[in-house]
């Protein structure tokens, strides 16, 4: 698996030691996607902008992060994980310090853009960087465990240690926090970790690279920016043309490729297509539940943003306790169990709130948020099993790369879509108008059944043995 196999950590606490140091720049990644949401409304009264740039704020950085995941992989397959690592914990830091210091909305998008640059290079290689130092079989699969529950844990915790840091000091401090947790990360990288190769780097793929992008970013592009233009403009059609002439331009270039970024051979296969689907729409519902909670609560009930942070609180202690039972789960009877439980608890959940108002009681918000929370928890594990299960070893790197791509897209998604549906309510109409993303949300919790039904009923236990360049936070 890597070109100098002589440099694997030799003991078990010195590979657990590189397990964790690599966890703590995933919980970087995963912390960022949300904890920003809840410090929207300060950001928006700090730099005194509305709905759709805020948006943007979160979007910036996951759009990025989704299109370079697969590519920064590769980079560093080619040129060295713990290299590329320690460049990726550097912009991510820097860019970091910039938002943190952003004195206009345009400011503070452009830094995101660049966290995202600096974000990609870190879960796909990190990921790498643990299973080439982890090589039992038994030992990965706990080690890949513990990867995936700081994942969720990450997504989960980020509005409630939101809420308390801006409380606390303010909406700027959400980003500062960022910068000793580089540091550190910094300098165990340069102790613990060794550095390796992929023996056989794939080729970079720069057409590939540049439509995806063009796709993912259009398409959310247009969902953010439609209320403003009008869904039936001119604008607006040039942007759908766009989209999709490069989803066209992206399936020709990676069909015709020896090497392409994405293999679309695997969406052939029923069960990884339906993962993939399921990623998004699970990410879908999840951060338009996190972006709907945050404006409501604020907006609307005129919460401040630590106790619109407790109340999400459910949601994040659902998703923690539920991941690792997910995998337990997962490990004995498949993923189609899991993903039941997921889908079903999602879809109560949004169903809860599609009559909700400025009066809803807080018991019913509560249970709402644990029942999301109870979803999100179950999915991810299943999700990542369906991709995975019977593709030849070679593929697995590959597919959890796609999959992790899709789980960002979804995130991006379910903030346009939710921005898209509540932008220009007013404060007291706001409860209303968010009514239309709840209803996407059970949606999504449905399509996570759909899912689940045709996933396999048992477990495939098979670990690869090789990870490709695509290796990922999941």
């Amino acid at each position: 698996m890597c070109a100098n196999p002589s440099r694997q950590p030799s003991s078990a606490r010195r590979r657990w030691t590189v397990l964790a140091v690599c966890c703590l720049s995933l919980f970087l990644v995963g912390l960022d996607t949300t904890i920003v949401n809840i410090a929207l409304p300060s950001i928006g009264s700090g730099l005194r902008v509305g709905t759709r740039d805020l948006e943007w704020t979160v979007d910036a950085y996951t759009l990025v992060l989704a299109g370079l995941l697969i590519s920064s992989g590769a980079i560093a397959d080619r040129f060295g994980r713990r290299r590329v690592f320690r460049f990726g914990l550097v912009v991510f830091g820097a860019a970091s310090v910039a938002c943190a210091m952003a004195s206009s909305i345009g400011v503070l998008i452009a830094a995101r853009v660049v966290q995202g640059i600096g974000g990609s290079m870190l879960s796909p290689v990190a990921l790498a960087i643990v299973v080439n130092a982890i090589t039992e079989p038994k030992e990965r699969a706990r080690a890949i465990g513990v990867w995936a529950a700081i994942f969720g844990l990450s997504m989960a915790v980020g509005p409630t240690l939101g809420g308390a840091l801006i409380a606390a000091l303010g909406w700027r401090s959400v980003f500062w926090i960022n910068v000793p947790v580089v540091l550190v990360t910094l300098v165990l990288t340069m102790v613990f970790v060794p550095e390796s190769r992929a023996v056989h780097a794939r080729r970079l793929d720069g057409p590939g690279q540049v439509l995806l992008i063009t796709v993912v970013g259009g398409a959310v592009a247009v969902l953010i920016e439609g209320p403003r233009l009008g869904w039936g403009s001119s604008a607006a059609m040039v942007g759908y043309s766009c989209v999709v002439a490069a989803t066209v331009g992206f399936v020709w270039t990676e069909s015709r490729r020896h090497e392409p970024l994405m293999d679309l051979q695997l969406f052939r296969r029923v069960h990884f297509a339906a993962a993939v689907v399921g990623a998004v729409v699970v990410f879908v519902a999840f951060s338009a539940t996190l972006l709907l909670n945050t404006l409501y609560l604020q907006h609307a009930r005129g919460m401040s943003a630590v106790a619109a942070g407790a109340v999400t609180l459910p949601l994040a202690v659902a998703a923690t306790v539920c991941a690792p039972l997910s995998g337990v789960l997962v490990g004995r009877v498949g993923p189609r169990l899991p993903l039941l439980l997921a889908g079903g608890f999602i879809t109560v959940g949004g169903l809860c709130l599609v009559r909700l108002d400025d009066h809803t009681g807080l018991a019913l918000l509560l249970l709402a948020y644990l029942l999301i929370g109870v979803g999100f928890g179950f999915a991810n594990a299943p999700i990542t099993n369906t991709a995975v299960s019977g593709l030849p070893a070679d593929q697995a790197g590959v597919a959890g790369g796609i999959t992790s791509s899709a789980r960002q897209f979804g995130a991006a998604l379910g903030i346009a879509i939710a921005g898209a549906i509540v932008t220009g309510a007013a404060d007291t109409a706001l409860a209303h108008a968010s009514r239309p993303g709840w209803i996407v949300v059970a949606v999504c919790g449905l399509v996570v059944v759909g899912v689940g039904r045709v996933s396999a009923s048992r477990a495939d236990v098979r670990m690869p043995r090789k990870v490709s360049v695509a290796g990922t936070a999941d």
